[in-house]
């Protein structure tokens, strides 16, 4: 791209991880990766490490729209994803200011919700009463929303445990919510980790190998920030996806990884790999 070009840009709405791993620190490195100037509106702060949250507190709901609103006044916004939101006031509140900002006449970019609920080490980091708001509130304003398994079966009130329940759960999800749904198949257990696509009524599958062995966190958003840098980039849903795909499974495969003080592993998606 010539030096003089303009950059897309991409707004992460989410939480900081303090371990750099996921949250909005895995969004900017992966919007830059993939050729995307990152904004963040920072939404909560984690005091966490791949394996353990010890603590988060919120930032206000009028810290979080006063970003959100002079990033938008002031950027050409391409493309938003939400992360980690913690409450319901949250929620509430961002779907509030998107809104206005879109009752302003201004066309709104399209928005990934990666709807975080549980950290991967098990840590609950979403409040019950954000579901309801991320329904009622939220979800009407997505281009696409990516629950993972245990994320799915919340919203459904069902466990979804083998390759026939997710294209069920996708498709009930895409009916109730009538927005695009991208359903994340790694949990499953199997050779290959396959994500699910609903659009209009049709179902594209994309998979790629699994990674034994790897303990880390921030595959989730380190997707869906690649999904909304394929949007910035004006590349199709379809092909959005598919990209990311491929960069998230190149992160897992190439992590990085220390030996703790303690003499453990201590691992991390490399947000800088070779895309094979």
């Amino acid at each position: 791209m010539p030096a003089n070009a303009e950059v897309p840009v991409a707004l992460s709405i989410a939480g900081s991880d303090s371990s750099a791993g996921a949250g909005i620190q895995a969004d900017l490195k992966t919007f830059s990766a993939l050729g995307v100037y990152g904004l963040t509106a920072v939404t909560c702060v984690v005091a966490e490490t791949p394996g353990r949250v010890s603590k988060i507190e919120a930032v206000s709901a009028a810290m979080i729209t006063a970003q959100i609103e002079v990033l938008l006044e002031n950027f050409p916004v391409a493309a938003i994803k939400t992360g980690l939101l913690f409450s319901g006031e949250i929620v509430a509140e961002v779907a509030r200011a998107l809104r206005a900002r879109a009752a302003t006449g201004n066309a709104a970019p399209p928005l990934v919700i990666d709807p975080v609920m549980v950290a991967t080490s098990g840590d609950l980091l979403l409040r019950d009463d954000a579901i309801e708001s991320y329904e009622r509130d939220l979800f009407p304003l997505a281009a696409l929303v990516t629950p993972n398994l245990g994320e799915a079966g919340r919203f459904l009130g069902e466990a979804i445990q083998d390759l026939p329940a997710m294209r069920d759960a996708g498709a009930k999800l895409a009916k109730k919510y009538r927005v695009p749904i991208l359903l994340k198949g790694g949990h499953l257990l199997g050779e290959n980790a396959i994500d699910l696509l609903f659009v209009e009524g049709n179902v594209m599958e994309f998979s790629a190998p699994f990674s034994r062995g790897i303990a880390t966190h921030g595959t989730g958003c380190t997707y869906s920030a690649a999904i909304a840098a394929g949007l910035a980039n004006r590349l199709s849903l379809e092909e959005a996806v598919r990209r990311a795909k491929k960069f998230v499974t190149a992160t897992i495969a190439q992590h990085r990884s220390w030996k703790t003080p303690s003499g453990g592993s201590l691992h991390a998606l490399n947000h800088s790999p070779t895309i094979p």
